[in-house]
């Protein structure tokens, strides 16, 4: 039986999914389950039993694609021979006509507009491409006390380091009503909003104006924790960070990718390290007990050593709590790939590690500082929680006894650190936090 045919009635099929990359790509993958769920079929045990195997694949950087080469090709080798294996996502988007005939081991190469289903026909336009949208698919329960909810597809920026606009499009975003209508459906007591640019939510629907702060008001009356990955600095009003901090998830994740003014401009992006500093100090005068992430690109084509030293000055001066360094990858049709003074790799490296090592040591020692502190925690799974300083999948875990109800919220007595992550050794249930209040 192969793609688009139906099986027989009363014959469950059963599928598999592998999801990479980023947050945005585990909510099309929930969307996906969803529609596969609606056809009649069911999640396979393992690999081995699954009729369908699904990989959702990044394309963000040379890394993450050849993870994502090397994850299709495992599937491939572990699959049953009579299952088909199809490849969707960022991978297939960009490089579609060209990953069939690479990976002949690939059935199906689905980009985001194709059902990746067996069993249901659906209309497609006169160039072939179906009418699926899959930004507003309905998708499953959560099966953890929290979700991603993507608010927008797309993104209008561009970044002399993105290919991301080339295959996901100008930034187009959902209705207020339909993003509500999904985080009750979910029932859950945590909600991270994901887009590729958050805070430009609504500026497509032809209104003059973003729309993200009454969003995040509107999800924020139906869920206890509203959480929001990530920012353009740029973008940071002050009404957006009263609203962050209203919430009672006070957690800023910053898109800043580096400090240096001119290595910035030629990453087509605002800012430098003076502006950042002096905002996240503000941020920190409204709300002591703000948490920060930011995310910084090492070796852009032009970056000298005086701008690694600022970068350097600035992440042992702002004392982030969690930040990710990544090396820069050269992205066909980017801006960045035209630019001369291409970084040695191994210099790369080495800023690359010097970096990390810094921010571990500030990590851990800002880990180190709550020690005594109580904060409020979300039990994910059991033993395991998370304060509103810790995203999911993304910061440290909070080690908490292991008969505290998973969804259940919990008053934590920290009493040990171990690099990112702390231990509890008593907790106590407590109410879920009240819903934020209105704006006045």
């Amino acid at each position: 039986m192969r793609f688009g045919e139906r099986y027989p009635e009363g014959v469950a099929q059963l599928y598999w999914i592998e999801t990479l990359g980023c947050p945005k790509n585990q909510v099309d993958s929930d969307k996906l389950v969803g529609t596969m769920v609606a056809d009649g079929m069911d999640r396979a045990d393992r690999l081995e039993d699954a009729d369908l195997v699904v990989v959702n694949t990044c394309a963000f950087i040379e890394e993450a694609r050849q993870e994502s080469v090397d994850t299709i090709l495992a599937l491939d080798q572990a699959r049953r021979p009579d299952a088909e294996l199809v490849v969707t996502g960022c991978l297939a988007e960009r490089y579609g006509d060209e990953l069939a005939v690479a990976l002949p081991e690939v059935d199906r190469v689905a980009s985001f507009g194709v059902p990746v289903t067996l069993g249901r026909t659906r209309s497609a336009d006169p160039v072939g491409r179906s009418r699926f949208d899959l930004l507003e698919l309905p998708r499953p329960t959560a099966t953890a006390p929290w979700a991603y909810v993507k608010i927008a597809e797309g993104c209008d920026r561009n970044c002399g380091f993105c290919a991301i606009p080339t295959f996901r499009g100008p930034q187009r975003s959902r209705s207020i009503d339909a993003i509500v209508a999904e985080v009750e459906q979910l029932e859950v007591q945590e909600v991270v909003l994901v887009a590729q640019d958050l805070a430009a939510y609504g500026r497509d629907q032809g209104r003059g104006t973003r729309r993200i702060v009454p969003l995040v008001d509107e999800v924020a009356r139906r869920v206890p924790w509203v959480r929001l990955l990530y920012l353009y600095p740029s973008d940071l009003s002050d009404e957006l960070i009263d609203t962050i901090c209203r919430t009672g998830v006070p957690y800023f994740d910053l898109s800043l990718q580096h400090v240096s003014r001119p290595l910035l401009r030629a990453m087509r992006r605002w800012g430098d390290g003076d502006r950042f500093h002096d905002r996240i100090a503000a941020i920190r005068a409204r709300e002591p007990l703000a948490t920060f992430r930011s995310n910084f690109i090492v070796g852009y084509p032009g970056e000298t050593e005086v701008d690694h030293d600022r970068l350097l000055s600035f992440v042992e001066a702002a004392r982030l709590d969690w930040c990710g360094f990544f090396a820069y990858s050269e992205e066909e049709g980017t801006h960045g790939a035209q630019l001369d003074g291409k970084v040695p790799v191994g210099l790369r490296d080495e800023r690359l590690a010097e970096l990390r090592a810094l921010q571990d040591r500030i990590t851990a020692e800002k880990r180190d500082e709550l020690i005594g502190s109580q904060p409020l925690v979300l039990i994910d799974r059991p033993g395991v929680a998370r304060s509103a300083a810790e995203a999911p999948e993304i910061d440290g875990i909070i080690t908490v006894p292991d008969h505290l109800p998973v969804g259940a919220f919990a008053t934590a007595t920290i009493t040990g650190a171990t690099g990112p992550d702390l231990q509890a050794a008593s907790a106590e249930l407590s109410t879920a936090p009240a819903p934020a209040p209105a704006r006045v």
